[in-house]
Parts: structure tokens; C-alpha cells; sequence
């Protein structure tokens, strides 16, 4: 019997650290911060309110780095359910790392901006894979859906796919530096204060 316990707890933890290939685990738990951390430039950019993080304030970030994945993700999707107010910008970035301060060094960005002066849009790989367009309004949800596969990055908004970054083939071969897909977490972006986003879910689904 306590082999069949340790084991079932065995499972539990497994499951909780890694998830199930193939399942959505909810990384922002709708009440607090727990399981993220925050850049030390402006950590009162980012707040939880009425289940939602709301993100307003001069530049900071705020990274993932709760059990699920062990924080450190390489094949993966992502979907967040974002709302920017108007001339908003911010970011979601890949395959990163924790940094203290500054604009991170580590990873991709993907676009949130649907007015902001900034022409580079949502769902933009941001400088590598840009996109012009806009597909969603000011002060409505929607949901930024990011799949990393491989070298490959397809970025979809409400289901329709508005980008795919091939990293062989849409930057210069050689040494891509600390901007390039290989592991890591994720983290959500302040800009300035001027910008407006709320984030209401981010979801994360590992590849089978």
C-alpha cells in the first residue's frame, strides 16, 4: 500500500511539474503573482486586479518561474487572453531567461500592439519577422496564440494564423547570439507608462 501511495504521489508531482503532453495548464492562477517574478526596474507595473493582471506603469517585466516545466520550455504552445487600451505596446517573450532589469537579452518578443506609434504590430517576431497589420481593436479580448516547434515560430490571433518564423531561413545563418530559439521561459512586458494591457490567462501545452 505505501508503494502504491509514494508512487501515486510520485505521479502528482510529475504531473504538476511537467504537465501532460498534450494538456493546457493555466500558468496565472487568476488571484496573485505566485509562480512569476518581477524585474526590480518597476515591479508596481504590474498588478493583479479583478482577476486580471493589469500591466500599466514604465518599463518592467515579469517572468514565469513557478513548477510547471521546470520554467524552462522548449517545444511548446502558448495562448494568452490580452486586452490593450489604446496606443498600448507590449510583448511576450520566448525561449528566455530571468533578468534583473532592462529589456531582455535572452529569447524572441512577439508583438501586442495594435496602436501604439511602434509600426512593428501583434504577432510581429519582433525585428526578425515583422507584421504590419492589425487584426484586433483597442479595449476588445482576444487570444495570442504562440506555437514553438523545431526552429519554427506560427503565431496565430483568434484562431487565424498571421505569421510563421522560420529561423533558417528568415534571419542570416551564423551566430544568432542570445536572440535565438533553444529553451527557456516565458515573460510578459511593460513598456511605458502610457501603455494599458490586461492579461486575463496564459495558458501553456507542451508537444507531443
Amino acid at each position: 500500500m505505501k508503494k502504491i501511495f509514494s508512487l501515486f504521489i510520485l505521479t502528482l508531482i510529475a504531473t504538476v511539474t511537467y504537465g501532460q503532453s498534450g494538456e493546457w495548464i493555466e500558468l496565472f492562477n487568476g488571484k496573485d503573482l505566485d509562480g512569476w517574478k518581477l524585474t526590480t526596474d518597476s515591479p508596481s507595473s504590474f498588478q493583479v486586479v479583478d482577476g486580471e493582471i493589469k500591466v500599466a506603469g514604465p518599463r518592467a517585466h515579469l517572468f514565469y518561474d513557478g513548477p510547471v516545466g521546470d520554467h524552462d520550455f522548449k517545444d511548446f504552445e502558448l495562448i494568452v487572453e490580452v486586452k490593450t487600451m489604446p496606443k498600448a505596446n507590449s510583448g511576450i517573450f520566448i525561449h528566455t531567461q530571468y533578468q534583473e532589469t532592462g529589456w531582455p537579452n535572452i529569447g524572441y518578443e512577439i508583438q501586442v500592439n495594435q496602436s501604439h506609434g511602434d509600426w512593428r504590430k501583434t504577432g510581429s517576431v519582433y525585428s526578425f519577422k515583422d507584421v504590419k497589420e492589425v487584426y484586433v481593436e483597442d479595449g476588445e479580448w482576444y487570444t495570442e496564440h504562440i506555437i514553438v516547434k523545431g526552429d519554427k515560430v506560427t503565431v496565430k490571433v483568434n484562431g487565424k494564423t498571421i505569421n510563421k518564423f522560420d529561423e533558417s531561413k528568415d534571419r542570416e545563418a551564423g551566430d544568432l547570439g542570445t536572440k535565438k530559439l533553444s529553451s527557456g521561459t516565458i515573460a510578459l512586458q511593460a513598456h511605458d507608462p502610457e501603455s494599458v494591457i490586461y492579461y486575463r490567462s496564459v495558458k501553456v501545452k507542451f508537444k507531443k
